[in-house]
């Protein structure tokens, strides 16, 4: 269970043993920031605490050295355009080192890329997040309905928050049925109509109700259909 424990460790150093006063002494300060050494430091014994066997010690050494290097590299590049970026890359980074360490230490393979059942439900899955969203902007482009007026109420989005909207409520219909859990179906349906459709009624515009009616049938009939075809 080394990666599972090293996750772990993970998890209660970056995110529960690190007050937000740190981080901000260590985005100010840098390198300078004893804040940064201390919270390497706690990485190291979190390691070797949950793994608790003396001949595992390099590996709790080695999550402390990239540990360091990948936050040092993070607080040096990191901007305040690119923080969101950099706090995912310092997130994606400590869990590839924690991957390497266990497929070193022969704790798991990847025999599962020949399990058929799983690359089909990756398929789905991914046929579900950008893919579908072209093929609903396609299918839509023939529908897409001009403001008629200017309207007192606030119409104002937020940037791509359509596509996001959609691919997560498909990924969520999707594994409601994978898990046999139709219910759950409804549940979006009604949630998604609630918080949608009464700004659409209150804006009293048709042409734009009608639309985003269509795009969120076709969204959740997408789902569903591949959800019913991969079962």
């Amino acid at each position: 269970m080394i990666f599972t424990k090293l996750i772990l460790a993970h998890l209660l150093g970056d995110f529960i043993l690190q007050p937000n006063s740190w981080v901000a002494d260590k985005e100010h300060r840098k390198l300078k920031s004893p804040y940064l050494y201390i919270h390497v430091l706690i990485h190291t014994v979190l390691s070797f605490i949950f793994l608790w066997n003396i001949e595992l010690w390099w590996v709790s050494i080695l999550i402390g050295v990239t540990h360091f290097i990948i936050d040092a590299s993070k607080l040096i590049f990191q901007t305040v355009k690119n923080k969101k970026r950099w706090f995912f890359i310092d997130q994606m980074l400590h869990v590839l080192v924690i991957a390497g360490i266990s497929f070193y230490c022969k704790e798991f393979s990847f025999g599962f890329l020949n399990n058929q059942e799983f690359l089909k439900v990756l398929m789905a899955a991914l046929f579900l997040t950008t893919p579908a969203s072209i093929f609903i902007k396609i299918l839509l482009s023939s529908w897409t309905p001009v403001p008629e007026t200017q309207s007192s109420l606030q119409t104002e989005s937020l940037s791509s928050a359509g596509k996001y909207i959609g691919i997560l409520e498909r990924l969520l219909v999707f594994t409601f049925i994978m898990v046999n859990h139709w219910e759950g179906v409804g549940f979006m349906v009604a949630a998604k109509s609630v918080f949608r459709f009464s700004d659409l009624a209150q804006a009293k515009q048709r042409k734009l109700t009608e639309y985003v009616l269509i795009g969120t049938l076709l969204s959740f009939g997408m789902a569903v259909l591949t959800g019913i075809l991969i079962k």
